[in-house]
């Protein structure tokens, strides 16, 4: 599969105004992501993977050096473009790979039907169905959420403002629209992620250093886990 590209990542939680503000100063330097809607947002379902000793939501918790989690992921309701992910840290920098499934697979997967993938050419449904024996990985639980995305291309730069983060308790219905979620306990938090190469320009150093904000750890899996 090759060794995936190791990306540095800032993590700050900020409030309503820091959000104006930085929305106005971002929108200003860097470009919208090509598959925002009209508002210049997407919605986001994942479907996360665990094992019934909490491997991944521990490992989080524990700040866990080399750590991996999997999950099912689409966007705007559209089931032609659903993507199985490994999201990793290593040594502090994160890692992210990605294989398309079908709706017909995910279903598959999530009602344990796993045959097929070991025929499957894919290495990372490959990981994952291996994974899915000798670890005991299975889907534990939905996460939706807004996100508003932008670019800067200059050191590769991904900027998103992530809002609205609800949790399906333990349901794995990936596919009803209008399943009911909750509101996860911070259910007013404002996540920005930053994830840049090898360096972080400036000038977009200097519009994410909102004041009294610091790094922070969040995980959205582990905030919809205090549910169940």
């Amino acid at each position: 599969m090759g060794e995936p590209k190791l990306r540095h990542e800032i993590k700050h939680s900020i409030n309503f105004s820091d959000y104006l503000a930085l929305r106005r100063r971002l929108k200003l330097i860097a470009k919208p992501d090509p598959h925002v809607d009209q508002s210049g947002k997407y919605r986001i379902r994942s479907l996360y993977f665990d094992n019934f000793s909490n491997k991944a939501l521990l490992e989080k918790i524990n700040g866990v050096n080399n750590r991996e989690k999997f999950r099912i992921r689409y966007y705007n309701d559209d089931l032609s473009f659903i993507r199985l992910e490994k999201k990793g840290k290593v040594n502090g920098l994160c890692f992210k790979r990605s294989a398309a499934l079908t709706k017909k697979q995910c279903e598959q997967i999530i009602s344990g039907e796993l045959d097929w993938m070991k025929e499957t050419a894919h290495p990372l449904l490959l990981e994952l169905y291996f994974k899915m024996n000798y670890q005991q990985l299975r889907p534990r639980t939905l996460v939706d959420y807004m996100r508003e995305p932008f670019v800067y291309e200059p050191g590769n730069v991904r900027i998103t403002i992530d809002t609205e983060i609800r949790t399906g308790l333990n349901s794995r219905e990936l596919f009803i629209k209008d399943l009911p979620t909750l509101k996860t306990n911070q259910n007013n938090v404002i996540i920005l992620e930053v994830k840049y190469d090898e360096f972080l320009p400036g000038i977009v150093r200097d519009i994410i250093q909102v004041d009294n904000r610091r790094n922070m750890a969040f995980s959205k899996y582990a905030e919809a886990r205090v549910y169940g």
